[in-house]
C-alpha cells in the first residue's frame, strides 16, 4: 500500500487511499477482517508495506492488527519497482502460511480454502485483460501459465490480487533470485513472474473466483463501492453505533452513522456513509460518503464525498471536498 493514490486527490493528500473508510471502516481494515475470516487458523501477524504515512498512520495500522489478535508490523518501499520488490520489503515476514493483497481493491467473495495447497490465486472473469495480469487454466483449475498484461488475448481469467502461498521462505527465495539478476518485465520487477517460476519448480496453483470486484480508485468508485458494501455488510454488522444522536430525522438504510454522530432535521440515505464525531443538519444526504468531524448544514447532496474536518454549508448536489475544507454558500 506504498502508493501515492493520485487518482483519489484531494482525499488523499492529507490520509493515505488504504485508510479511507468504506461503509464506516478503512478500506485495508475490511480486507483484512475479510480475508482472516477464510483462513482456517490464527492469524499471526499482519504486515503493511507502505510509503512514508507519518507515526499516526502507522498506529492506525497496527491497530487493526491487533483487533485480530495479531502482531501489526510495518515495512517501507522507497522505490517503485513493482510488485515484487514490494514484497520482498517485508522479507521478515515471509515465513510459513502468507496471504498478499492489494489494499486499494474490495471484494464480495467466500475467501474459504484449504491452507494445505500449495497456493491459491484469486481471479474474476474481466471482458477487456489487456490491463491485468491473467492466468490459464487446466480442468481443475490449477494454473498453467501466468501472463502479465498481454496485448494478445491469452486468457479474461484477471488476477485480482489476491495470493496465497503455503510457503512464505519458498516465496522470498524466489524473489530474491529475481532481483538479484534483474529479471524485470516492463521495467518493474513482477509478480507474475515469481509465480511462474515457482510453478515451474513444482508448484501447484489453483485459480479461485471472487464474485465481485470494487474498485476503490478514485471518487467515483469509492461512492460506488460505498454503496455496495452497505448493502452487504448490512446483513451481518451493526452499522449504527449506539452513541449516534438521530432527531426529528429519517435514515433510510442501509447507512452507517459513527461514534457521537448527531443528525437533525435531516434526511439521510439510502446509502449514505456518516464518519465519528461528525454533524448533520437541516440536510438531505443520499448516496454519498461523510467523513469524521465533519459539519454539514443546509446541504443537498447525492454521489458526494466529504473528507475530515470539513464545514460545508450550502446546497450542492454533486461534490468532492478534501479535509480541512470550509465551504459556505
Amino acid at each position: 500500500m506504498a502508493g501515492r493514490g493520485s487518482r483519489l486527490r484531494p482525499h488523499t493528500l492529507t490520509v493515505p487511499k488504504p485508510l479511507i473508510p468504506v461503509a464506516g471502516k478503512p478500506m485495508v481494515q475490511r480486507i483484512v477482517e475479510d480475508l482472516a475470516s477464510g483462513y482456517d487458523g490464527q492469524v499471526e501477524e499482519v504486515a503493511f508495506i507502505i510509503g512514508d504515512f507519518g507515526a499516526e498512520v502507522e498506529k492506525e495500522l497496527i491497530g487493526i492488527a491487533e483487533r485480530l489478535g495479531a502482531k501489526g508490523k510495518i515495512y517501507y518501499q522507497d522505490k517503485p519497482l513493482g510488485v515484487a520488490h514490494a514484497i520482498l520489503c517485508a522479507k521478515e515476514s515471509l515465513q510459513g502460511n502468507v496471504f498478499l493483497a492489494f489494499s486499494d481493491t474490495l471484494f464480495k467473495a467466500d475467501f474459504h480454502f484449504d491452507k494445505n495447497q500449495d497456493g491459491v490465486i484469486w481471479v474474476k472473469t474481466v471482458e477487456d485483460p489487456s490491463s491485468f495480469g491473467v492466468v490459464k487454466t487446466d480442468g481443475q483449475q490449477i494454473i498453467t501459465d501466468f501472463v502479465e498484461k498481454s496485448p494478445v488475448f491469452v486468457s479474461d481469467l484477471a488476477i485480482v490480487g489476491l495470493y496465497y502461498v503455503r510457503e512464505g521462505e519458498f516465496l522470498r527465495q524466489q524473489i530474491q533470485q529475481l532481483i538479484d539478476n534483474n529479471i524485470k518485465d516492463k521495467g518493474e520487477f513482477q509478480i507474475t513472474s515469481v509465480l511462474e517460476n515457482m510453478k515451474a519448480a513444482g508448484y501447484k496453483f489453483k485459480a479461485q473466483t471472487i464474485d465481485e470486484w470494487l474498485d476503490c480508485g478514485n471518487k467515483q468508485n469509492i461512492v460506488d463501492t460505498n454503496r455496495r458494501i452497505l448493502q452487504i455488510k448490512s446483513k451481518t454488522e451493526q452499522l449504527r453505533h449506539p452513541t449516534a444522536v438521530i432527531e426529528n430525522s429519517v435514515i433510510i438504510e442501509p447507512c452507517f452513522i459513527g461514534r457521537g454522530t448527531k443528525i437533525t432535521n435531516s434526511v439521510i440515505g439510502p446509502y449514505v456513509s456518516i464518519g465519528h464525531q461528525s454533524s448533520i443538519d437541516n440536510s438531505n444526504i443520499k448516496n454519498s460518503v461523510i467523513q469524521d468531524n465533519t459539519v454539514v448544514e443546509n446541504a443537498m447532496f447525492d454521489n458526494s464525498m466529504i473528507g475530515n474536518k470539513v464545514k460545508y454549508e450550502g446546497r450542492v448536489s454533486d461534490i468532492s471536498i478534501g479535509d480541512f475544507t470550509h465551504f459556505k454558500e
